[in-house]
């Protein structure tokens, strides 16, 4: 199975900000506990690096990457620490194309149908679609995805337990990114057992819509 295969069979992929690597461990417990055996992490904060690192190590079988990779360096350090995908806000050739080149599965953000064109050429089936809700939404998606036929996407950005049935039941969707049951402050606060429970409830949504 590579590693767009288990996005899909995962559903919701945590999008994760830890601003302590000590916080790692327990959030990787609370992810792999709950249901939802994947972690985002973004790479916008000095932690990131060693919590991916963590998290790679201890959890072998959590489906770990990194998250707003804006460089090819950047994408290394994250593959290096244990990164198994990497994914952009937006699409930026040369970061697609030094992943492909060094067979590092990415997911770049688009937004537009030009963008959503250039992936095509770049020789990508499945990209980001972000920030998803203030960028048109499911509407959107169906409207462009009419007309591009070869591409999936993941939305990510206002992604909530309110609105993940909708998408995840549209055959353009292959996953969802979200942050709501992993959000900064109840990792701040060390509340992984209300994680848990989030994450059991997002991964309950997820078996849910399986079953239709």
């Amino acid at each position: 199975m590579d590693v767009f295969e288990r996005f899909e069979e995962i559903g919701i992929i945590p999008v994760v900000v830890l601003e302590d690597a000590k916080d790692a461990l327990p959030l990787g417990k609370a992810l792999m506990e709950g249901g939802l055996p994947a972690a985002e992490v973004t790479f916008r904060t000095a932690a990131a690096e060693e919590s991916i690192r963590i998290l790679a190590k201890e959890y072998p079988d959590m489906l770990v990457g990194a998250g707003t990779v804006l460089t090819p360096e950047q994408a290394d350090r994250a593959v290096a620490a244990g990164a198994k995908f990497v994914v952009s806000p937006g699409l930026d050739k040369k970061l697609v194309k030094h992943c492909l080149k060094n067979n590092i599965p990415v997911c770049p953000g688009t937004q537009t149908a030009s963008e959503m064109m250039a992936a095509l050429k770049l020789g990508l089936t499945k990209v980001k679609f972000f920030p998803a809700e203030n960028a048109g939404g499911l509407k959107m998606i169906k409207a462009i995805g009419a007309a591009l036929t070869a591409l999936r996407f993941m939305p990510t950005g206002g992604i909530s337990e309110n609105n993940v049935r909708e998408y995840l039941a549209d055959p353009k969707i292959f996953c969802c990114g979200g942050s709501w049951m992993v959000k900064g402050d109840m990792i701040r606060a060390g509340n992984f057992d209300e994680i848990k429970e989030k994450v059991a409830a997002a991964a309950a949504i997820v078996k849910e819509q399986r079953a239709k």
